[in-house]
This record gives C-alpha cells, structure tokens and sequence, in this order.
C-alpha cells in the first residue's frame, strides 16, 4: 500500500466542470465495491479523493492521458524538467505557441504547464489563455509536492485513453464494479471547455449502454440538471438533485480591467445538478471507507 492510497488529495490538474467541491457530497452516494472505473477521468478529483480500490481510468483526450502516464511512472523526470518553472505571461505563450515537444516527456510537460497556469484549466487551445495568481493558484515551486503525491495514488492503476463505447467492451465488469461517470455537460459551450467534443449522439449513446448495464454493474452519473437528460433517463431508478458551493478561478476580471491584486475575487456560485443512480442509495454502513 502506497502512503496516500487512503489519503484524500488534491489532483494534480485545474479541471472546468470538475468535481472538487462536490467531492464529498458525491462520496456520500458511493458504495462499496472491489473496482472502479472512470470513463471520463478528466481532473480526476474523485478518484484522488477516495481510498484507492482496483481502478480503470480512461479518458478520450490522449495527451491528457499521457500526461497522467507521465505523472504515475516518470514522475521525478516531470519534476525535474519543470524545476525553476515561473509561472508568467511570456512563459505560457511559449508552452502555447512555440515549444514543440520532441517525446511523452515534453508532451506531458507541456500540458501540465499551460493546465496549472490557464484560467480555470482550460486546455482548448483557442480558449487557453493565461489565468495564474500568486495567492490563487498553487506556486510552481509546490507543484512538485503535489505530483509526487499525485505519483503514488496512480501506482497500480490502468490507464486507458478509449472512447467510452471502446471500454465497455474491452473490461470486465460484475457487481462489485462501480463506475463514476461525469460525461461532459449536455449544455455545455464545447468549443470553450472541452478538446474532445461531445454531442447530442454521444449522450443518447452513453445513455444506451448504461441502460443496458444497469442490471450488471452499479453506477452514479453527474450531469447538468436539464430536461433533455431526465427525459434521456426517465428509466432510471434514481435522478437526485444536487448543489453545491463552487468558484470559477481566476486572476482578473478582464471586462471591467479588475486584478485579483487589487481585491477582485470571483464570487462564490451555487452548483446545480442531478445523481442518476442505479442502485439503493447507501446507508453509512454500506458505503466504502474513502477516507
């Protein structure tokens, strides 16, 4: 057992969309099972929050999946190449518009720089714009700590970067599976947040193969709280709702030229959204210990 395989952390990543404060809301809806799957890993922040079962992390976006490979087994590689990184303007428009990464290193490097020094994480290039403050945004003199720690949760895990429909078929699954699924966001603006877009299909297919599991493996769906999706699953055995407390964070509010230096701090906004699950929902008793 590594040291932080029942420890919550933090990713490793700013993620838009992610789940960092619902965290422990959704641990609450989580029970026990002997291997977890997340088709859409993305940030990560569930699986860095709860202790570590026997885990399948998959994601369609292949260089950020490489960047996780990078962190799980080349971690003090990535450390060192990033030592004496300062996180500015000039620095960031080098990693966006003029290094050329020559291998998995460079990639992951590269990916991982314009993550933590973008607003909100944003990593659609045409959206990736510089968003770093100082008191809001971890230093890059930490970020060394924090990817060890990221490094060791990953030990074990596979990591796969199929399409959703892909890993279905290629794992095993039975009931002591448990998937957390946290697809993109059905009204979401694609071309802002995500590199890999989702669309109508995508949902009404993901919708289909959930359907057909349902009665195979146990699974709780985050989704944005519209009519489009309760219709998609009017089938479901439970639809919850939920909100929590969430921030978007960034270092000025470029409309009306205001800094985070000179006091300017996002506001605080409720976070909306629905728990499609398929199974009773857990008593304390019945859920796995995540911290």
């Amino acid at each position: 057992m590594n040291q932080y395989d029942n420890t919550p952390i933090n990713s490793p990543f700013r993620w838009a969309g992610g789940k960092f404060y619902a965290r422990k809301l959704i641990s609450d809806f989580i029970p026990k099972h002997e291997q977890y799957i997340e088709p859409f890993f993305g940030g990560g922040s569930i699986f860095f929050y709860k202790n570590k079962t026997k885990s399948i992390l998959n994601d369609a976006d292949k260089e950020l999946m490489n960047c996780y490979r990078i962190i799980k087994n080349r971690v003090d590689e990535l450390i060192e190449y990033l030592d004496g990184e300062k996180a500015t303007k000039e620095r960031h428009n080098f990693y966006k518009n003029e290094f050329k990464p020559k291998n998995s290193l460079e990639r992951a490097a590269q990916y991982y720089y314009l993550n933590r020094t973008s607003y909100s994480g944003i990593m659609k290039l045409q959206n990736c714009f510089f968003g770093y403050g100082d008191k809001y945004s971890m230093r890059p003199e930490n970020w060394g700590r924090q990817l060890k720690k990221n490094s060791e949760k990953l030990i074990g895990t596979k990591l796969l970067s199929d399409k959703f429909e892909d890993l279905f078929d290629k794992v095993k699954l039975n009931k002591d599976t448990f998937l957390f699924i946290d697809p993109p966001y059905y009204n979401a603006d694609q071309d802002k947040f995500y590199r890999k877009s989702f669309d109508l299909d995508d949902h009404r297919n993901l919708m289909k193969i959930l359907k057909k599991y349902r009665n195979k493996v146990k699974y709780l769906i985050t989704y944005d709280d519209c009519e489009e999706i309760r219709n998609l699953y009017s089938w479901a055995d439970n639809i919850i709702d939920k909100e929590w407390n969430y921030t978007i964070n960034r270092t000025d509010d470029q409309k009306n030229e205001k800094k985070l230096k000179d006091g300017y701090s996002s506001k605080r906004k409720k976070g909306k959204e629905i728990f499609i699950i398929n199974y009773p929902v857990p008593k304390k008793s019945d859920q796995l210990k995540l911290f």
